[in-house]
């Protein structure tokens, strides 16, 4: 009987290998490979039985079978008796050879189980396949591919076989005739050669020692001629290629002679393969074997096939390898080793034909034999050995190639040759040279397009290949130490090795260390024993210079640095200690930083030290003075370098200024003067630097050399000095005016405090002036010299400068002072006033700036004209846009910028400067009468500059003033009056500036009143917060700002000057920018308002105007002064007010919204306008029913207009109100609000209103959405936030809770957000508004029912309902409400009694009775076809479960367990989350006597949940977890309760099939009486919908089964599970396929 089942599981598993899908083929595959791993020999059986039964079964089906039958043997040889093994060698030999013809798959499949036995059975095997293998007959082709895989897999057991196996296929090799036959018979070959190698190899091991290699070679002969003579010359390739594959083995088992006889024919023919095939590999790896057993016999022919053989593999090499192409570099590595072994042998001649190679210039060849010459030198060390001159002198034309292939190739040579001690010989360091040089190339360009040539090598590359070829023989060759060291210092001074700096200082460092630790005989260089290598006063120069530009090539600074610390003895030997405490900072500093962090001056003034404290240290003059002209010497090496070379020129200034001989230092600067390039700005500012730093100990000097050369005739074209300078031309002149004038202003700069007040004048400026000034036939010309005129106002600059610094410059009297600024205010007049290309008036009002602080002070006339020409050339530019477009280039906007905001940023230095010098009221008035006319300029970019230029010049008076005495600050009403109307100024930057202007103002007042000056006022401090409104362009909310302006300035004006500020607000109504004279009209009437009294005599008149002239113009003055009026109005006629403004159309426009905030300004008359509109949202029915005549019985419900228009109104009031009035009407104003959102869900405006709105929308003029829900929402909003609960609404808000109060379907859960929000942040305000809505629990409306009820359920939910003593009423109405016809308010009713488990969860205990009753009866619903209630009802009885008596709810448990049974697997997942959650809940109070009557229930369960765990909805899949877990204490297993408990947490995935493959581990060990049951509910589940329970279902049972002990086995009725199986295993799902068939592969347990 057992068998029978198992063969009935196989048959089952083996009818359904007609599966298409792979992955169910591949299951069935697996499940026949596991009934064979517990039943084996039944298993082979079976499928030798089924193949013999099913002889027209289709092949890819008996595939599938075959590669089972594999497996199983391969796995279970030593477990098969012989008669099976002999059964299955059998089959698989029927299998392989039944049809003639070749079916590939099928066969090989049957030839993988004659292999898999032959591992043990190769007696067997070979008894039955040479059946087949008859003499004279041709065998079939898997024979032969049998013989062949049999021969590698079992080596020791086939050779003993291959003497008679030859014996009766070398006559078959003449009868075949097809090519696979040929092509079959050479990998037999191949492989029996390979064998019959391997054997011979371990002969200690083989069970027949004596075999010998002669053994076989006269049939390895025999063979060789018929696939060497014959096939070889095959048209077809892949014959050829079989035959070579195995020519290559076969050739070291040919008889000595023979092979020696053959080698004359067989290398020829194979080489002439290379022409017939494009894939080389086979051919060369054959090669290579046939030349090494050439070799190994000492073959004297084979120097006769040496060139053939160079000739032909050479272009091998050649030949680009593609690496994505595994046998193209496969064939590269094989020809290689060809290359190898006959370099081994013929090296002079392998040299002799590699070598002229070198001489091609094609890069190809060029490449190929460098890469031969690196497998050479490498791998034929012993033979090269004397070769090394030779080869050294060959690579002289390859170090000359451009190509960067053959650049690569080249350096890997010299890689090769620097590990094998070739650069150790003359030439050696040529090679080194070449090195260096590749890692100098300059960076590759990005290119503009993708090339063809993409992959080509680029610079970069062989740059990267040769720096890190650099640091590798420096750093792990030890014997290229002695050749490297010193001589790579050669290198570091040369330019042209600029680009190789950062690797060579690394490798420098690394050999210096070697050398230090040597000893310093080892370490010191003799710079005088070879004149090659740079001086120690060339290397600090060099190195110091570099360093300057850290972060060029790679780092180099920080390179540098180093090796100049490695190298301190030999630059000095002082340096030791200095160095090591200088330099580490420095470079930790670099590292620190980037390119973009780094200050490049503070860095060079770091370097600067470093050199002075360096020269300084040891004192040797003769050292510095030599130093100082090898720096000299290297000028011209960083001609195009012009950043290393300003500096080389400060590190001059700074040698030459710690040098004591004055003739060394004067030579040096008559050569710096005679050598410069003056065309290049950086080298005139290099010059001028050093000039500055030598003057520092030199002035006397610096100032006779510049003297000196001033009368010179340098000038002249024709004479004297001028011979110097006979190639420059006139624009070159100008250049060294220009220098020679910034030479005086840097020396001016650095000369010492105490000795420059004295040249100034008579030295230094006469001769600036004399450069400047030029003269044709007395009479002084204007230069237009760009260079010239910017050098004179550098050098005026700091000319000035050094005057302020100077210790006597407060005695000191600059008698030229008038004459510069007058130069000065020259060179801003001249420039262009719409154009802005220079930085002539930047640096001008810089001069400028500083000269007005020297002594004497300027005239009122001088001071006018400065300004008023300062102001006229930079604030009348035009905008920067413009002068971006007028730039051209596009690439010019960028320093457009930059130049615009200096020059700004110039005016207003020079503007402080001047008001400093005058720091009172009525200096500052006459600073503001010159701004006036820019400031009401009608050009917005003009007034934005000099309201900018105004605000900065009032911070920085406030922050210089002193006032010893109180004063009158006269003039404060004018300018606050000047500077005010422009808070409203079309731009946002002019508005908000205004401010901080009239802040600055009156904070100056308050200064003269004798406040300190860092009072603050708390009146005055409102400005800045002020200023935020100005960012909205929203004229209300501008104006609105303005007023609020005007009410500090009130405040804080003095009466006295009332007036005046009055009289000029007044002038201001006619300011020709209307938004700021609007804002004068604003703010005077703020001002009477504050101030004084009249304007209530004139407010009917205003009231008139703001009546007729709102609605028709927007822009007119009154506007504002209307608006403020309203509140007086309201105060007077409030009902009248209100029943006015509530007749006005719908939607308020802006104008009416702007008056109903008016009315917000004190809060006891905003309490009596809020309840006369709340009188009217409720004496009102909120809408009416219209019935639609197309729709029969359906009804619309329009929006009533007053109760909308009220709502409207109290929006726009509690928007602007104090938070008092509506805190006084807080509980009305919610319920009010909170049920007319009820009551407008889902209303619709009047048609009229509809037409106006869809109007309104169209043009952007409705101020906001005019939807009564939305409008009722908003307002209840603002009532929530004005009224003190800001965080409710956010609360709201974040959760989309005021959407959902919107929304028909989610309006409740609205509702409930609210409420939660309401009992978190509002607590105290709850009694009063539950009070108010109890009524509203028996409302008409059902809507008003449902938002009662909704609020209801979910204050329930929180504490401060029980705290309030509001629980038991609320409680009772609840209850109350499980009648309600409407079933939103039952279901609601059920939420709210569950709440109260986390509300009031004592109460729950209380009255647990009442409350389970209620659940119970919700679950009852009959009125329910959706289940809402029912749903509800098991949620919250989820909850009550936790708090209530268990005495309650024992006797309610099985009912309650069996009524939520049926929702497990309902449609709907929140069902069967929530009958899942409350099972699980249930299971708390099953102890005691419902233990064992809810033990059955939850078996009855069990497999339900397990099965649900994959449940496509995620949220069942949780509530099954939690089930599981809470039912898992009672299952009395403890294993499978830990399991429950660790891992089935919700927030973690879970490997179902590990999971369940446990589970049903320790149901079988606990409950195995349950297994027909669990079958039994399983076999339910295979007709789910759900694809993924129904594949779980036959995994369940496959676990199950795999689990189970024998002796219960006997409860599975196995015919009905394999008859289901059988069925599901024609489901449409793959899945499920799959899962069954592994389920049929484990019944093999309970058969």
């Amino acid at each position: 009987m057992m068998e029978s089942r198992v063969k009935k599981l196989a048959v089952t598993l083996m009818d359904a290998t007609a599966d298409k899908d792979p992955l169910v083929q591949e299951q069935i595959y697996n499940a026949l490979c596991y009934l064979g791993e517990s039943q084996p020999e039944e298993i082979l059986n079976s499928c030798d039985e089924y193949l013999r039964q099913h002889d027209k079964l289709a092949y890819p089906h008996r595939i599938i079978i075959l590669k089972a039958v594999e497996t199983v043997v391969r796995n279970n040889i030593a477990r098969l008796g012989k008669s099976m093994a002999k059964i299955v060698i059998f089959r698989a030999s029927h299998e392989m050879t039944k049809s003639k013809e070749i079916i590939y798959d099928w066969q090989q499949a049957a030839s993988d189980v004659l292999v898999a036995a032959g591992k043990r059975f190769i007696n067997k095997v070979m008894e039955e396949v040479l059946t087949k293998f008859q003499p004279g007959i041709l065998p079939h082709y898997f024979i032969m591919q049998t013989f062949a895989n049999l021969s590698v897999s079992n080596v020791f057991g086939m050779v003993p076989f291959l003497n008679s196996i030859f014996g009766t296929m070398l006559p078959m090799l003449g009868m075949a005739k097809h090519d696979h036959m040929k092509s079959v018979f050479c990998s037999a070959l191949q492989h029996f050669s390979e064998s019959i190698q391997e054997y011979l190899a371990n002969l200690d091991k083989a069970p027949d020692p004596t075999v010998r290699k002669d053994t076989f070679s006269n049939e390895i002969f025999s063979a060789y001629e018929v696939l060497f003579n014959s096939w070889l010359q095959s048209r077809e390739a892949k014959l050829r290629l079989a035959v070579v594959e195995a020519l290559g083995p076969m050739s070291p088992l040919m008889p000595s002679d023979k092979l020696e006889e053959q080698l004359p024919r067989l290398i020829p023919g194979i080489l002439a393969l290379y022409k017939k095939h494009a894939e080389a590999f086979y051919v060369s790896k054959s090669l290579c074997q046939i030349l090494e057993a050439s070799v190994n016999i000492g073959s004297r022919t084979l120097d006769m096939q040496l060139d053939a053989l160079l000739t032909t593999l050479h272009p091998q090499i050649c030949a680009p390898v593609d690496s994505a192409i595994p046998l193209s570099v496969k064939n590269h590595n094989e020809v290689l080793r060809c290359f190898t072994v006959l370099a081994c042998t013929f090296p002079d001649r392998v040299l002799g034909f590699l070598l002229p190679k070198l001489e091609n210039h094609n890069e190809r060849v060029r490449v190929g034999t460098l890469i031969i010459m690196r497998q050479i030198i490498n791998c034929a060390t012993s033979q090269m050995e004397i070769k090394k001159p030779f080869i050294l002198s060959s690579m002289k034309l390859p170090l000359q190639d451009s190509s960067n292939k053959v650049k690569r190739a080249v350096v890997q040579v010299i890689s090769a040759m620097a590990h094998h001690g070739y650069l150790e010989q003359a030439g050696g360091e040529v090679m080194i040279e070449y090195i260096l040089r590749q890692c100098a190339l300059p960076p590759d360009m990005p290119p503009k397009k993708q090339m063809p040539e993409a992959d080509d090598l680029t610079s970069d590359g062989v740059r990267n290949i040769s720096i890190n070829t650099l640091f590798l023989i420096s750093t792990t060759v030890e014997r290229m130490n002695e050749v490297l060291w010193p001589f790579l210092l050669e290198f570091v001074t040369p330019v042209q090795f600029t680009g190789a700096l950062t690797p060579l200082c690394k490798s420098l460092m690394h050999l210096a260390t070697k050398k230090q630790e040597e000893g310093e005989d080892a370490f010191l260089i003799r710079c005088d024993t070879n004149a090659n290598l740079p001086s120690p006063h060339a290397l600090l120069a060099r190195l110091l210079t570099v360093s300057s530009q850290p972060y060029l090539g790679d780092g180099r600074g920080a390179a540098a640095l180093r090796l100049l610390n490695v190298l301190h003895l030999n630059i000095h030997p002082e340096l030791g200690q200095l160095w090591a405490k200088k330099i580490p900072p420095l470079v930790e500093h670099l590292e620190a930083n980037t390119e973009k962090s780094l200050s490049q001056k503070e860095w060079e003034e770091n370097l600067l030290l470093l050199l002075q404290e360096t020269l300084t240290a040891f004192a040797d003059q003769a050292w510095i003075c030599q130093f100082s002209v090898e720096m000299s010497k290297q000028l011209n090496c960083y001609n195009g370098f012009p950043a290393e070379k300003n500096f080389l020129y400060k590190c001059i200034g700074t040698a030459l200024g710690v040098c004591s001989n004055k003739d060394v230092v004067q030579k040096q600067l008559q050569e710096l003067l005679e050598t410069a390039r003056y065309q290049e700005e950086a080298e005139r500012e290099g010059l001028a630097s050093s000039f500055g730093l030598c003057a520092v100990t030199h002035l006397d000097e610096t100032l006779a050399k510049l003297e000196d050369f001033a009368k010179s005739d340098v000038f002249r074209k024709s004479v004297g000095l001028f011979s110097i300078f006979k190639d420059r031309s006139d624009n070159e002149a100008e250049k060294i005016k220009s220098t020679l004038i910034l030479c005086y202003g840097h020396v001016a700069i650095y000369a010492p405090k105490e000795l420059v007040l004295a040249r100034i004048e008579a030295d230094i400026l006469r001769n600036v002036f004399q450069y400047f000034n030029t003269k044709v036939l007395g009479i002084k010309v204007e230069t237009k010299d760009l260079t010239l005129k910017l050098c004179l106002i550098r050098s005026i600059c700091m000319i000035s400068q050094a005057i302020s610094n100077s210790l006597q410059s407060g005695a000191f009297v600059f008698s030229r002072k008038a004459e510069l600024l007058a130069q000065m205010v020259e060179f801003i007049k001249a420039e262009p006033p719409d154009l802005l290309r220079t930085p002539i008036r930047q640096r001008a009002m810089i001069s400028c700036t500083y000269l007005v602080g020297l002594e004497p002070p300027l005239s009122e006339a001088e001071r006018s004209e400065l300004i008023d020409t300062c102001l006229s050339s930079v604030l009348a530019l035009p905008p920067l846009e413009a002068l971006k477009e007028r730039g051209g280039n596009v690439t010019d906007a960028g320093p457009k910028e930059t130049l615009y905001e200096d020059v700004l940023w110039a005016l207003k230095g020079l503007l402080k400067s001047l008001l400093q010098k005058d720091l009172t009221p009525h200096g500052l008035q006459r600073m503001c009468e010159h701004l006036g006319p820019w400031i009401k300029s009608a050009k917005e970019h003009e007034r934005e500059r000099a309201v900018e230029v105004g605000a900065t010049l009032l911070e920085f008076y406030l922050e210089k003033l002193n006032v010893n005495t109180v004063v009158p600050f006269y003039n404060l009403g004018v300018l606050v009056a000047l500077f005010s109307p422009r808070c409203s100024d079309s731009l946002v930057s002019i508005r908000q500036r205004a401010v901080d202007c009239v802040y600055c103002l009156l904070y100056i007042q308050l200064c003269y009143e004798g406040f300190a000056r860092d009072y603050r006022d708390e009146m005055v401090e409102k400005l800045k917060d002020l200023k935020k409104g100005l960012e909205d362009p929203d004229f209300t909310i501008l104006f609105n700002t303005c007023y609020n302006i005007a009410m500090v300035i009130g405040k804080r004006l003095p009466p006295e000057q009332l007036m005046s500020l009055l009289l000029v607000m007044f002038e201001g109504l006619a300011d020709p920018n209307q938004n700021c004279s609007r804002a004068a009209a604003v703010m005077i009437n703020a001002l009477l308002k504050e101030r004084g009294g009249v304007l209530l005599e004139k407010v009917p008149e205003i009231l008139a105007l703001l009546h007729s002239r709102l609605q028709e113009v927007e822009e007119e003055p009154v506007r504002k002064a209307a608006q403020q009026t309203v509140y007086i109005l309201a105060s007077q006629h409030k009902v009248a007010v209100v029943s006015s403004l509530l007749g006005s159309s719908l939607p308020f426009d802006s104008h009416t919204c702007a008056m109903w905030q008016a009315l917000a300004t004190e809060p006891a008359l905003t309490s009596q306008i809020l309840e006369l509109l709340l009188d009217k949202v409720n004496r009102d029915v909120p809408y009416k029913e219209n019935k639609s005549f197309l729709l029969g019985t359906s009804s619309e419900r329009i929006a009533t207009t007053l109760p909308l228009a009220a709502t409207c109104a109290l929006h726009e009031l509690m928007s602007a109100s104090s938070s008092t009035a509506v805190l006084g009407l807080y509980p009305q104003l919610f319920v009010t609000l909170l049920l007319r959102i009820s009551c407008t869900v889902g209303v619709q405006l009047p048609k009229d209103l509809q037409a106006k709105e869809r109007k309104s929308a169209s043009r952007s003029l409705g101020p906001r959405n005019l939807d009564p829900c939305s409008c009722a929402v908003e307002t209840l909003k603002a009532m929530l936030t004005h009224g003190g609960s800001e965080e409710v609404v956010k609360s709201v808000e974040s959760a989309g809770g005021w959407e959902l109060m919107k929304s028909s379907e989610r309006h409740h859960d609205g509702i409930a957000l609210l409420a939660r929000a309401m009992a978190k942040h509002a607590g105290p305000k709850l009694p009063l508004i539950v009070k108010s809505l109890c009524p509203m629990l028996n409302s008409v409306y059902d809507s008003q029912r449902v938002t009662t009820t909704a609020f209801f359920a979910e204050l329930l939910s929180s504490n401060v309902v029980n705290d309030l003593v509001l629980l038991e009423a609320m409680m009772d109405n609840m209850t109350g409400r499980q009648k309600d016809p409407c079933t939103a308010v039952r279901m609601l009713a059920l939420r709210g009694l569950g709440n109260i488990s986390s509300g009031a969860p004592e109460k729950v205990r209380k009255h647990g009775a009442q409350l389970l009753a209620s659940m119970v009866n919700g679950m009852d619903d009959k009125d329910d076809p959706s289940n809402l209630v029912a749903l509800e009802a098991m949620s919250s009885l989820s909850k009550l479960l936790d708090h209530v008596e268990e005495r309650d709810i024992r006797s309610m448990l099985l009912h309650i367990a069996i009524r939520i049974r049926p929702f497990f697997d309902n449609e709907n997942r929140d069902l069967r989350k929530s009958s899942i959650i409350l099972f699980g809940n249930l299971t708390k109070f099953s102890a005691g006597n419902a233990e064992d009557v809810f033990f059955e229930q939850i078996l009855n369960g069990l497999v339900t949940l397990l099965l649900h765990l994959q449940d496509p909805k995620p949220e069942v899949v949780r509530a099954c977890k939690f089930a599981l877990r809470m039912c898992a204490p009672n299952m009395g297993c403890e294993g499978l309760c830990d399991m429950f408990l660790n891992h089935l947490h919700e927030d973690r995935s879970l490997h179902y099939g590990e999971f369940m493959n446990d589970v049903c581990k320790h149901l079988m060990q606990n409950y195995p009486e349950m297994l027909s049951r669990l079958i039994s509910t399983n076999l339910f589940y295979f007709k789910s919908s759900w694809v993924d329970i129904r594949a779980a279902a036959p995994m369940f049972v496959g676990f199950l089964v795999l689990h189970v002990d024998p002796e219960h086995c006997k409860q599975v009725d196995l015919d009905q599970l394999i008859s289901s199986l059988n069925v599901l295993l024609k489901d449409p799902a793959p899945l499920v396929r799959v899962k069954v068939a592994e389920t049929l592969g484990r019944l093999v347990r309970v058969v």
